[in-house]
């Protein structure tokens, strides 16, 4: 055997099943050298580190099927117990009963031997050894109970505690938030144990807070010196030679529509009446001109992938210098641009398209709220501020709402869901939480920018060159068959089709549904339904838009997948050499990577939110509000409040009126006595009976009314009731 293949051990164990190998046993059947017998011990140990195999006691090696055993990552659930997902993702997850958990923790690669509850006879598993720890510090408040000091995880996933011993915890003080290290792992009997490292602050300070979302989800907190450093020599304006092979631009009255927060701009649209239709220019800011590939800003841009964006901060992708300078398109200065140029039809169909590089002049800064004013309050004071720009806008609404219409005639989904907007105080602390609604100063804009990233796409995949895609594949059969009998309790019905659903069927359902008491419900749990869109070099369409070429183009200063197709589009437009290429990253990595920090910036985005709504409401315990069920599960059903945008469970355990059954296929939980129901949509009244700021939970208990009896999607509705007022 001249050389060692892992798919060669692979199958001389399933040959020899009937009992596990030594590594000498493995050697000799395989007829090794003796090169290839000091190789094969590092393969086989990168085999048992990936899950592929186990290594039992006295050195044998083995399939972990054939042993009994699985090998995979443990997740553990809030109430202790928790799931193995095998590593070699074709068996199913395998339970695991909190009293089998220890001495693993949340996220580690643990091996868990299958054995049948006594109680129920079901399978389940017992962790029996930890392959690879996935914590080595772990982010807390330090506290102490009679003179023993420990650190509680902000993580919700883990469970236990951190013992601190005497002499371990430093400077810190009891009640601050703390970073320690993990010396001991958890026993079978003992938990955890560790020493404080860092000092992180005060709970209550906003700074702290963003410290810990960095460091628990593992996002760059600030740029190091040398990269600030190279962005310190970037001008912070347009130069004359920049000009150079660029289009002339600054007659056009482009401008910048965002939120009123913004303070990076990488878009700005102007628009022109043509004899049969509009032209279109959607400039964006040119990142690529300023950040060179492989430079360092470019590999922390990577590295970061996407800017968090927080509520009042955020942790930019690219240094300030060019994020809010000179990338930004600003009002009255000039500025570099990538600019797509289209023209449509009477109808909103794209006929022609042109790319450039040019240098432009941005006329305003405009916000939703102007824009709002403007076009849909028609407010005299704002349109007489905006007289220069109103007939630009008016033309901008026209072509948005034919684009809009076009794109509903193809089948582009629109799902209209609000989002949560946190209004803070001067301190940083949550004044409120509002509902945001798009409007159609929103949806001007996301239509133009839509229209932009499509054109690229299209053109791109034209000139049949390497590309990153934005990909959104179409739903599983299994969840459009459980979508199905879900808006069938509604007497609504879709077709499935054995080649599938198509996006233009969905969205007739959400025409039908709009504006019903159900519409909320029905576009929730449809998006619930839909997997979520990632980056790729395979194009794969994208079924939510209903669009066969789709790239992400419009937000370079924000997002590196756009950056990666600027590099593209401005290669082929001035037909540089391949040889261009040779520091850049490939693309397939680069997908890979900006989908995985998408995911992450995702997930501290949401748990920053649902902090600020968290002590938002701290105060408020005891207090009663009406409210609609979002989602239901065996351990109870949450409720968002109508008058504040927050979220809370009514745990079963509260619900001591009836014994509650959970039916996953009607996602309901009903009562087996009095036949009361709660399914999402129910409305009911709730207490706010407790808060947990570290965990971000907010814990409802569900106010009874008279003669419950059978619940209905308007059962409980009534006032709010607050502390010291009368029904």
């Amino acid at each position: 055997m001249s050389n060692i293949d892992f798919d060669d051990i692979l199958n001389l164990l399933q040959q020899r099943a009937n009992r596990p190998l030594s590594l000498k046993e493995i050697q000799e059947t395989l007829d090794l050298s003796a090169a290839e017998r000091k190789v094969i011990g590092k393969s086989l140990k990168s085999m048992v580190k990936d899950g592929t195999l186990v290594q039992l006691k006295g050195g044998r090696f083995a399939l972990p099927g054939r042993v009994n055993l699985v090998v995979g990552t443990l997740s553990v659930h809030r109430d202790g117990y928790g799931f193995v997902a095998p590593t070699d993702n074709k068996a199913q997850d395998v339970f695991v009963p909190a009293r089998h958990v220890r001495p693993a923790m949340h996220g580690d690669m643990v091996v868990v031997r299958l054995e049948r509850s006594l109680r129920t006879g079901r399978p389940e598993g017992r962790v029996i050894r930890v392959e690879k720890r996935a914590y080595q510090t772990l982010v807390g408040r330090y506290l102490t109970d009679h003179g023993v000091g420990y650190v509680s995880p902000v993580d919700p996933h883990l469970q236990d505690d951190l013992l601190i011993p005497p002499g371990a915890a430093g400077d810190a003080k009891p009640g601050q938030m703390v970073l320690a290290e993990i010396e001991s792992y958890p026993g079978h009997s003992r938990g955890a144990a560790g020493r404080i490292t860092e000092v992180l602050g005060e709970a209550t300070d906003p700074d702290v807070e963003i410290r810990i979302a960095a460091i628990q989800f593992g996002l760059p907190y600030e740029f190091s010196p040398e990269v600030l450093a190279e962005a310190s020599e970037v001008p912070s304006t347009v130069e004359t030679q920049d000009l150079a092979g660029r289009e002339d631009l600054r007659h056009l009255n482009f401008v910048t529509i965002d939120g009123e927060t913004a303070k990076d701009f990488d878009d700005a649209v102007a628009i022109a009446r043509l004899d049969k239709g509009y032209r279109l220019w959607v400039a964006i800011a040119d990142v690529a001109h300023y950040v060179t590939a492989g430079s360092l800003i470019d590999k922390e841009a990577l590295e970061r992938g996407t800017s968090v964006y927080f509520p009042g901060t955020c942790l930019p992708m690219l240094p300030e210098a060019l994020s809010n300078g000179i990338c930004s398109l600003n009002p009255q200065v000039d500025r570099l641009v990538m600019v797509a140029e289209l023209d449509f039809d009477l109808s909103g169909h794209r006929i022609g398209l042109r790319f450039c590089q040019a240098v432009m002049h941005s006329r305003a800064r405009l916000t939703y709220t102007q824009v709002a004013a403007v076009l849909i309050d028609e407010d005299p004071e704002v349109r007489s501020e905006q007289q220069h720009l109103l007939a630009d806008l008016e033309a901008m609404r026209e072509l948005a709402e034919l684009r809009i219409e076009f794109r509903r005639q193809r089948g582009s989904l629109d799902f209209d869901l609000p989002e949560a907007q946190v209004m803070l105080d001067l301190q940083g602390r949550p004044d409120n939480i509002i509902r945001v609604k798009r409007n159609l100063a929103h949806r001007l804009i996301e239509e133009f920018m839509l229209a932009a990233n499509e054109a690229v796409a299209a053109w791109l995949v034209k000139q049949h060159k390497p590309m990153i895609f934005r990909v959104h594949e179409a739903p599983t059969e299994g969840k459009m068959a459980a979508f199905q009998e879900f808006i069938a309790y509604f007497n609504l019905g879709i077709s499935l089709p054995v080649e599938g659903v198509k996006p233009k069927e969905l969205q007739e359902l959400l025409d039908r549904v709009a504006g019903q008491p159900e519409e909320h419900v029905i576009n929730r749990v449809l998006l619930r339904s839909m997997p979520q869109a990632y980056y790729s070099v395979n194009n794969q369409g994208h079924f939510g838009l209903a669009a066969d070429d789709y790239c992400h183009f419009t937000s370079p200063i924000r997002r590196y997948p756009d950056l990666a197709v600027h590099r593209i589009l401005k290669k082929q437009l001035s037909e540089q050499k391949e040889s261009k290429l040779c520091r850049e990253v490939p693309l397939q990595e680069v997908a890979q990577r900006s989908s995985s920090t998408e995911r992450r910036a995702m997930e501290a985005e949401r748990d920053i939110v649902n902090l600020k709504k968290c002590q938002f409401i701290v105060d408020k315990v005891g207090e009663t509000y009406p409210g609609m069920v979002t989602s239901v599960h065996a351990f109870g059903f949450f409720v968002e409040l109508q008058e504040i945008y927050v979220e809370g469970l009514v745990h079963v355990s509260s619900l001591s009126d009836d014994f509650y059954q959970y039916e996953e296929e009607r996602h309901r939980l009903i009562g087996m006595n009095r036949r009361r129901e709660f399914g999402i949509g129910t409305q009911v009244e709730v207490r706010v009976h407790k808060v947990d700021l570290d965990r971000r939970e907010i814990d409802f208990r569900l106010i009874e009314v008279e003669n419950p009896g059978r619940g209905t999607r308007n059962e409980g509705r009534g006032k709010s009731k607050r502390k010291g007022s009368s029904r």
